[in-house]
C-alpha cells in the first residue's frame, strides 16, 4: 500500500534532490526579484581629481559619511557626461558645498 501511494514520486533519489534544488533556486530567485536593489556598499571615490574648472561641472552630489563609506564623497558630473571625484577639503568644493546648502535652505 505504501508503494502504491509513492508510485507518483520519482524512484531515483538523485533526481528528487535535483528537483528540490531547482525548486529552491526558483523560489529564492523570485524572492530576490521582488527585493529592493541595494546601493553600492563601499566608497565610490578611490582617488580625487584636482584642477577641474567649475564651468565644466554640470552637477555635484555630496555623499555624507555612513555605513557605505567613512569619508565624505563629492562626485561631480561633468558637462561631457563623465563623473569625477573631487577632494572635499579643496577650497573650490567647499564653495560648491556652501552654495548647495544655501540653495537647499532657500527652497
Amino acid at each position: 500500500m505504501a508503494r502504491a501511494a509513492l508510485s507518483g514520486a520519482p524512484s531515483n533519489p538523485r533526481l528528487l534532490r535535483v528537483a528540490l534544488l531547482l525548486l529552491l533556486l526558483v523560489a529564492s530567485g523570485q524572492r530576490a526579484a521582488g527585493a529592493p536593489v541595494a546601493t553600492e556598499l563601499r566608497c565610490q571615490c578611490l582617488q580625487t581629481l584636482q584642477g577641474i574648472h567649475p564651468k565644466n561641472i554640470q552637477s555635484v552630489i555630496v555623499k555624507a559619511p555612513g555605513p557605505h563609506c567613512a569619508e565624505t564623497e563629492v562626485i561631480a558630473t561633468l558637462k561631457n557626461g563623465q563623473k569625477a571625484c573631487l577632494n572635499p577639503a579643496s577650497p573650490m568644493v567647499q564653495k560648491i558645498k556652501k552654495k548647495k546648502k544655501k540653495e537647499n535652505y532657500s527652497k
